[in-house]
């Protein structure tokens, strides 16, 4: 009997962080991808692009001093260095990114468990709330940790090369410096998950702190004297750590500090609430809301409906800033030969520095979107997963009509985040002599959403035959279309490794004109797959966990 009980209690110990782990690893491991392949790709397009010191004065004169474009990722420090590029061009967007991925995924995990009744099933045994809690913590952490290995792992392979030359612990430390805002914000999450009743507010006020942090750097960044306002904000003192330019490791201080302070206090507080219950509760019930409610497209349109603006606004903001570097391209008259080699390879045409710039960074908006469209059939799956669908098709509510509501409000999801990052990208482009026109911009919008509406024609056909395998396959996809995309279109012409990525086949618009041959094929293979995919629904069992 004892060693039945000690593993018993062994098990009581680690579950919570064990799932925790798992989940959030899962996740953090594409993001983990993509963030490094980014890096990777970054580093090596800029040794081939300015291999002159004169190329490297022109590039630094050009945006050294370019007030738009800092507020929105940092300041630009010593542009004439690979290390400078670096910690100027990819480390603002990875530190919005992980700080995104880790309010979002702390949220998820913990207010979302405990909403969905999970954490009732966890807390019955012998795990008090907690030790529940601690666990929590520590299976965050461990997804952390999952990212910043991938992100280190492609940092350490890019400055082993000799023409970029970073020593390991630089290395090391830019790793650390681009995943640091996904623990500040685990952190802040799980303490925002305490304090809501939801996990819609708990989003709702990681986002503000998220919001006031960024605005706060902003003004930093773009106002002259004000550069001491970086040490009243999380991403501010982020920026001030200068990975490559000079790091400054103290500047961990005041990150570690928070990290430790938003953890224990969250810790306290589940130890110290009911389940179920929250800090910042109700002080009325709040009234019923019951006008999107009369069908299951009503209802995904209300359970998500703030993801979808999450998605679309976050997207809208960086084909901004690439909107900025592209005009202060042109301006400076800075082509990239890297840049347009890859561009020609991809089938691009450049007329300008601008078209250049714009059709090659909107490739990682469509792998963006791409990612998007999966976490829809992602949703689609955690539905039937989780047992929520069960209670929807318990009343008259068809199969087809269910899953056809889900996939409309994601091809809305896609299509709506396309056209915004093309209408901002154009706002960032703008000038009085522009060569890019409205139209274009919206047509390069539209272009970088085809990819996504396949994947979920593709991801329905998946979901309705193999529904265990689908979100993994589709991930699968993504990964490869994007490393091929950003490394191989660099490398190599060989078309018939570039054709194996999806992201390729529309061409990079705005560089080049729409391929609406390309269009109507991905269009109707996705339309096809689909219906194959809700056909295949309608006849098969419910898969759970």
């Amino acid at each position: 009997m004892r060693p039945e009980t000690g593993t018993s209690d062994r098990r009581a110990a680690t579950t919570v962080a064990v799932t925790t782990a798992k989940r959030a690893a899962r996740s953090a491991v594409v993001w983990g991808v993509v963030m490094g392949a980014w890096v990777l790709q970054q580093a090596l397009t800029y040794r081939s692009s300015f291999p002159t010191a004169a190329s490297r004065a022109q590039f630094a004169q050009a945006f050294g001093h370019n007030s738009a474009f800092a507020a929105l990722v940092g300041p630009a420090r010593r542009l004439d260095t690979v290390g400078g590029y670096m910690a100027w061009r990819c480390l603002g967007v990875l530190i919005i990114l992980g700080a995104i991925w880790g309010l979002l995924t702390a949220t998820r995990l913990l207010r979302g468990e405990e909403d969905a009744g999970r954490w009732e099933l966890l807390l019955a045994g012998r795990t008090a709330r907690h030790r529940a809690a601690v666990q929590a913590m520590a299976g965050l952490a461990a997804g952390w940790a999952v990212m910043w290995a991938v992100t280190a792992g492609c940092t350490l392979a890019a400055g082993s090369r000799p023409d970029v030359g970073f020593p390991v612990s630089a290395s090391l430390f830019y790793a650390t410096a681009a995943t640091a805002s996904a623990a500040v914000f685990l952190a802040i999450g799980a303490l925002a998950s305490q304090l809501a009743p939801t996990r819609r507010q708990a989003n709702g006020l990681a986002a503000a702190v998220f919001a006031v942090a960024f605005v706060i750097a902003m003004v930093a960044n773009s106002v002259s004297g004000l550069a001491w306002m970086r040490w009243a904000s999380p991403l501010g003192w982020l920026e001030n750590l200068a990975p490559l330019t000079g790091s400054r490791p103290l500047a961990f201080v005041p990150v570690i500090l928070l990290i430790a302070a938003a953890a224990a206090a969250a810790v306290a507080l589940a130890g110290r609430r009911d389940l179920g219950a929250a800090v910042l509760a109700r002080r009325q019930p709040a009234r019923a809301s019951t006008g999107l409610l009369g069908g299951p497209a009503a209802l995904v349109f209300w359970l998500e409906r703030w993801v979808a603006l999450s998605w679309v606004a976050g997207l809208a903001v960086l084909a901004l800033a690439f909107g900025v570097v592209a005009r202060s391209a042109a301006a400076g008259n800075v082509v990239v030969p890297t840049i347009e080699q890859a561009v020609g390879r991809l089938g691009g045409h450049p007329v300008g520095a601008a078209a250049a710039w714009m059709g090659y960074e909107f490739l990682f908006i469509a792998a963006l979107i791409a990612i998007a469209a999966v976490g829809q059939i992602s949703g689609v799956r955690g539905e039937e997963a989780d047992g929520h669908l069960d209670n929807l098709l318990a009343r008259p509510v068809s199969r087809g009509s269910w899953l056809a509501g889900r996939l409309g409000f994601a091809v809305v999801l896609v299509l709506a985040a396309g056209l915004a990052s093309g209408a901002a990208g154009w706002i960032g482009v703008a000038t009085r002599h522009s060569a890019i026109g409205f139209g274009a911009m919206m047509q390069a919008g539209l272009s970088v959403a085809v990819p996504a509406l396949f994947l979920l024609g593709l991801g329905t056909l998946l979901y309705g035959l193999l529904p265990r395998l689908a979100v993994p396959v589709l991930y699968a996809v993504v990964l490869w279309s994007f490393l091929v995309e950003i490394t191989g279109s660099s490398l190599t012409s060989n078309h018939w490794l570039i054709d194996t990525a999806l992201l390729s086949h529309l061409g990079p618009v705005p560089a080049t004109g729409v391929d609406w041959t390309a269009v109507a094929w991905l269009t109707g293979l996705g339309v096809i797959c689909a219906l194959a995919g809700l056909a295949a629904f309608r006849r098969r069992d419910l898969a759970a966990a």
